[in-house]
């Protein structure tokens, strides 16, 4: 019989091409042992948004039994990623006086200055995703983290406001409900990637997360700790199979196989002699070509998309502040010679991302697709704990955020 525990988190990722459910325990260690994974093809998505509501939702249900059929719990609610290109982000900050007499900043002037940083103007067929605190000041001294129980007449919060569209967002959300799964949070998938695969000290340092999907390239730049530009490119590995299905004359289900068998993003590494075996489209009979060719449809790619990262980053300003280079992942990153393409374009160090932090099923996770999936049950196991600006992050978010604030509230007075 399957057992019921809140012990037990489950992230799911809606991607275009697939979709990815994890099953995690939380032990009394504070570990976080992951006890269920399973992935199966997403149908009813197109760059990252829901565009066909039962597909989608067959899709959920049938990864969420096969994740309880692996782990033997029966799943409840769960964290979900959200992407697309209505994607939107600003860089915001917000200023009050502290209210108390003696000037120590309390909890409340935090919420009251955060409320004030993401007063921003929105369309109305927009919400606030989340509202991330960058850093407070305190009568002009920067750089600080929790201003909590410090002197000071002025207080002011930098704060990085992630928008989407509620009809996209309501969608997926929707889809979840239908599955029969209560939305636990809503988190922009490259934040979730980065949790899965960043170090801090690569945000401290200053680090570009480039999360390669089917449909979208999704960036998140940090910097001194903190998330301070993100942004949703509407390119992927659908267009690399697109190419590959063009350029060698076969349909995309084959073109995805040979992509994932015989793919490589660098002509230098594969040997001259190399070939591969392609099925030619309306017929059964195949045909030998050389593997350098597919090598070189997939530069051309890999080389294009690098080049848009590297404008969205120039643009961003954030170009000479990236000492902790480029972490690529998502399913698209895996791709060989990926990495080394990278590196020559971006002149920074270069690697990829995959999941830590975890226990339990590391062998079945530890793989750049299952980041977002991973970061999302890591995410949701620190803000059960309280850790860090996460609870004060999620307080400040939407109407889940906002109504998971005021139930952590409730409950912390019971204890």
């Amino acid at each position: 019989m399957a057992r019921k525990n809140d012990r037990y988190i489950t992230g799911l990722d809606i991607g275009t091409h697939k979709v990815c459910a994890i099953i995690a325990e939380a032990m009394d260690d504070r570990r976080l042992n992951v006890v269920g994974a399973a992935h199966t093809e997403s149908k009813g998505v197109r760059k990252g948004v829901v565009i066909n509501l039962d597909a989608t939702v067959e899709s959920i249900k049938r990864v969420i039994e096969q994740a309880e059929l692996m782990a033997g719990v029966e799943v409840q609610q769960a964290s979900v990623s959200i992407a697309g290109t209505h994607i939107k982000s600003v860089n915001s900050r917000g200023v009050i006086a502290v209210s108390a007499r003696n000037r120590v900043i309390e909890k409340e002037d935090i919420r009251r200055v955060i409320d004030a940083a993401k007063a921003v103007s929105i369309p109305p067929d927009r919400q606030i995703l989340h509202v991330l605190a960058q850093e407070y000041v305190v009568d002009d001294q920067e750089g600080i983290g929790d201003p909590s129980g410090m002197s000071g007449a002025r207080l002011e919060a930098n704060v990085h406001v992630v928008t989407a569209s509620s009809t996209s967002t309501q969608n997926t959300i929707s889809c979840l409900h239908r599955a029969g799964l209560e939305v636990e949070s809503t988190v922009l998938a490259q934040l979730a990637a980065a949790e899965a695969c960043v170090t801090q000290d690569e945000k401290d340092l200053g680090v570009a997360v480039v999360d390669i999907g089917s449909g979208t390239v999704d960036i998140a730049i940090f910097e001194k700790g903190s998330l301070w530009h993100t942004a949703v490119l509407p390119i992927g590995g659908e267009h690399f199979t697109n190419d590959v299905a063009v350029a060698l004359r076969t349909g995309v289900t084959e073109a995805e196989r040979v992509k994932k068998k015989h793919g490589c993003a660098l002509v230098s590494l594969v040997p001259e002699e190399d070939m591969i075996e392609v099925q030619s489209v309306g017929t059964k009979k195949a045909r030998i070509m050389g593997r350098q060719l597919l090598a070189e449809v997939l530069q051309a790619r890999t080389e294009e998309v690098c080049q848009l990262v590297l404008a969205e980053i120039r643009k961003s300003g954030f170009d000479q502040s990236l000492n902790g280079g480029i972490v690529l992942t998502g399913g698209g990153s895996m791709l060989e010679g990926m990495v080394e393409i990278g590196e020559q374009i971006f002149d920074l160090p270069v690697r990829l991302g995959t999941p830590s932090g975890i226990t339990g099923l590391v062998d079945v996770v530890s793989s750049p697709a299952h980041a977002t999936a991973v970061g999302l049950v890591l995410r949701s196991h620190r803000a059960r704990l309280g850790e860090g600006r996460l609870l004060q992050e999620m307080r400040g978010t939407g109407t889940f955020g906002k109504l998971t604030g005021r139930l952590k509230d409730m409950f912390s007075g019971l204890f």
